[in-house]
């Protein structure tokens, strides 16, 4: 990274969290509960069906393969190769797939999580959902009149909205429609901390985005955090910059965790077993040779055949280095610290000093969301010719 980057970031990590617009650490209205999630044993299959139409053939994919862990208030990171793992793992815990496939418990707190978690968490899928055909502010203020309780004041919610509008630096951007990348993903991410949910789960939140965004969004996403809000994302070769933001990191490839613990401790635990890290080299950059296969402390190179088919060989050997990796971390005292804080956790709940949670419905009533839904349609169609015409 070149010096002018770095001018630009580092003064920005030391602020303080109180440097929040709108929001003094002295205010207790603007404190969110602190929300703990915990996973236990949990694994996840995906039924997939292929073929021609009346001749389809199903098969069970194994996603997840038996993880536990804990999310605490602070940015907890989930990193890993691109097999989609690192998202499939995002989106079981944000209860975003289908529950049938999943085995294990996931705790909030140390009670159950609820069939309708949706409702008391925020998510930021990886594509923008986002209406270009209004402004930033109008998009804001359609999540707020949905996701906000009624008995809210509208000064209260105007209040809420400016908040966050200053927070993410889309004041003077507020009456804008949202068509860049960096503007729908800034106006996304307001959407969802309008609510002031406890827990925000982000899907590669940075991807498609310059170093100078992606930088400033988790900035943001640092101070929310230190609020004391639970940030879950999963994020793809972060600048060591962000990387030494975070607060947990948790490595996972083939369904596996391979490394879940203090961020800044990861790269201690891979040195202690015998990987040699070059300090020109990024951490993260680090970690992913290791998982993928790149170095060769726990398998002895072997000769390559001539007849051999190079991609199954590749695939083999980054499977074998998966296992490896996955059973040294169950064996590793990290993983047994960990242990012992789950096992009260789920103790607690199953000997029924921690009932499940109380069923929570969506705030606002069917009438009010339809009329809203109506409203924000024309108001689209007004401002999109091409769609009123048809």
């Amino acid at each position: 990274m070149s010096s002018n980057n770095n001018r630009v970031t580092i003064p920005m990590i030391e602020r303080n969290p109180s440097d929040l617009p709108g929001m003094s650490t002295s205010d207790p209205k603007t404190l969110t509960k602190e929300a703990v999630l915990s996973f236990h044993n949990n694994s996840y299959q995906e039924t997939v069906q292929s073929g021609f139409p009346f001749r389809q053939k199903t098969r069970v994919m194994k996603r997840l393969s038996n993880i536990s862990g804990i999310m605490k208030p602070g940015l907890n990171a989930n990193m890993g190769p691109q097999d989609g793992s690192r998202s499939w793992l995002l989106n079981v815990l944000a209860a975003r797939k289908d529950p049938r496939g999943l085995s294990g418990d996931i705790l909030i707190n140390g009670k159950l999580r609820p069939a309708n978690f949706k409702c008391t968490s925020g998510y930021i899928p990886q594509n923008d959902v986002v209406m270009y055909t209004v402004t930033v502010r109008e998009n804001i203020e359609f999540s707020a009149a949905l996701r906000l309780p009624m008995t809210i004041t509208r000064d209260e919610k105007r209040r809420r909205i400016n908040e966050v509008l200053e927070l993410l630096h889309l004041d003077e951007a507020s009456n804008v429609k949202p068509r860049s990348k960096e503007l729908k993903k800034r106006t996304i991410i307001a959407m969802e901390l309008v609510t002031k949910h406890p827990i925000l789960f982000l899907d590669d939140p940075t991807t498609d985005l310059d170093l100078v965004t992606t930088i400033d969004i988790i900035l943001v996403l640092r101070r929310m955090s230190m609020r004391g809000r639970t940030i879950i994302f999963s994020i793809n070769q972060p600048q060591y910059s962000i990387f030494r933001m975070f607060d947990s990191l948790t490595l996972v490839a083939s369904g596996k965790v391979m490394y879940h613990g203090p961020a800044q401790g990861a790269l201690k635990y891979f040195t202690s077993t015998g990987y040699e890290y070059d300090s020109h080299n990024n951490p993260e950059l680090f970690f992913l040779d290791i998982i993928t296969g790149g170095f060769s402390a726990i398998l002895d190179p072997e000769e390559d055949g001539h007849d051999a088919d190079k991609y199954k060989e590749l695939s083999e050997r980054q499977h074998q280095v998966t296992e490896k990796l996955a059973n040294r971390y169950t064996q590793s005292s990290l993983y047994s610290k960990m242990r012992t804080e789950l096992d009260q956790l789920l103790g607690e709940q199953n000997a029924g000093r921690s009932s499940a949670l109380e069923e929570i419905t969506c705030v606002t009533p069917f009438w009010h969301q339809l009329w809203w839904n109506i409203c924000h349609s024309f108001q689209n169609f007004k401002n999109f010719l091409q769609t009123t015409i048809i």
